[in-house]
């Protein structure tokens, strides 16, 4: 039995050519990239090419690029760094109340340090209220934080105009594009933000490697002392092999983007949208059904336990999940779901199906054939049909 891997948005398999770029770092070209012997300057260039290339999918400068451990690291070194920075008249912080995690447990933290904290609302599709964010952006407000496409439900945000509601009142502006990165295109310069985020395991490379972009002459204080390593600005030796496997898959997705894959997935995912929905009465899509990633699909099966219907189909060989994997021990429903104004059983009734390079026509024939079948045997467990639940 061929397994299907639809938890793209989770994590990615590495491509083969990231693993061979970073095979040999892995070897016998080990250093550290802070030592002047030949081996240093040897790993120094590998993490500089790799700076490069990350830098180029994004459309910035390799000076600009922060590597970190994760996208969570970036995140917080985002919102910390800055609001360690800020003045004494710009204490506020203002997020959306989808954001992942890493961005919404960090802006709490930092309200418990005595940086008041916004949370601005979403609509039903996932985007974010325009007229209540310039309501809480004033000249009080130091960062305003809000992701370029989300992780659970795939609604892409209209970055540069809520860019330029925090310029407008003197505000930085930090978008996490760990979810976005490799995807869709992200221009820095398009979107006009100051920093941004972005992840190897998301498109294609290693975990534990990230990256964050910083504008020059954006103020960002460390979270990391010791070393004088990525410009002062994140200290201790450098994840050489990651790193490298970042840059090789910086490289590989411009390379599928401008190929057309983005087109590819949208189009599968449409497929697999349009069939789950006309297979299976009383299921609905989350999120917004035109700006969304490509090929990401969270639908709600009514009166159906999305656990259970995850379990199911692991057991088929078809791997997905029901939300963000960084919040997959929390008992309660999905954060953004329901900030979307889904009821909770409904929440917990949703399915994220997220596909990706390997994917194909026939991986999503395959969903479509098994998926139904075991919503709808969970569905009548639960006591009723779906033609009962859907009247």
């Amino acid at each position: 039995m061929r397994e299907i891997y639809a938890d793209h948005a989770a994590t990615t398999p590495p491509a083969p050519e990231v693993i061979e770029a970073m095979r040999p770092f892995l070897g016998a070209e080990f250093g550290n990239a802070s030592s002047v012997h030949r081996r240093g300057e040897a790993a120094r260039e590998a993490i500089e090419r790799a700076r490069a290339l990350v830098a180029d999918l994004i459309g910035a400068t390799p000076e600009e690029i922060v590597f970190t451990a994760s996208g969570s690291e970036a995140n917080n070194l985002a919102l910390k760094g800055v609001m360690a920075g800020a003045s004494a008249e710009r204490r506020r912080v203002v997020v959306s109340a989808i954001e992942h995690p890493s961005v919404l447990e960090t802006a709490r933290a930092l309200e418990a340090r005595g940086f008041p904290l916004t949370v601005v609302p979403v609509s039903a599709a996932g985007i974010v209220d325009l007229a209540r964010l310039r309501a809480a952006v004033g000249p009080d407000v130091a960062l305003v934080a809000v992701m370029a496409a989300n992780n659970e439900v795939g609604t892409i945000q209209p970055v540069a105009e809520i860019a330029a509601i925090a310029h407008a009142a003197g505000a930085r502006f930090h978008c996490d594009a760990v979810q976005a990165a490799g995807k869709i295109p992200v221009r820095v310069d398009e979107w006009g933000v100051d920093l941004l985020s972005l992840a190897a395991h998301k498109l294609e490379g290693p975990l534990g490697a990230a990256a964050l972009y910083v504008r020059r002459r954006t103020r960002l204080v460390p979270l990391v002392h010791g070393g004088h390593q990525e410009r002062s600005r994140r200290a201790g030796t450098e994840n050489l092999p990651a790193i490298v496997g970042l840059g090789a898959a910086a490289a590989r997705a411009a390379q599928r983007l401008a190929a057309g894959e983005g087109a590819r997935l949208a189009a599968l995912g449409e497929s697999l949208r349009r069939g789950l929905i006309a297979a299976l009465p009383g299921t609905r899509l989350n999120g917004d059904p035109e700006r969304r990633l490509p090929g990401l699909v969270n639908l709600c099966f009514a009166g159906v336990d999305g656990e259970a219907v995850l379990h199911e189909l692991d057991r088929a060989g078809i791997t997905v999940s029901t939300g963000s994997a960084c919040s997959a021990a929390s008992p309660g429903p999905s954060h953004v779901l329901i900030a979307m104004g889904l009821a909770p059983e409904d929440a917990h009734a949703s399915v994220r199906f997220s596909l990706g390079a390997s994917n194909r026509e026939a991986d999503v024939e395959r969903i479509l054939e098994i998926t139904p079948p075991v919503a709808e045997r969970l569905r009548a467990l639960a006591g009723g049909t779906m033609q009962e639940r859907s009247a």
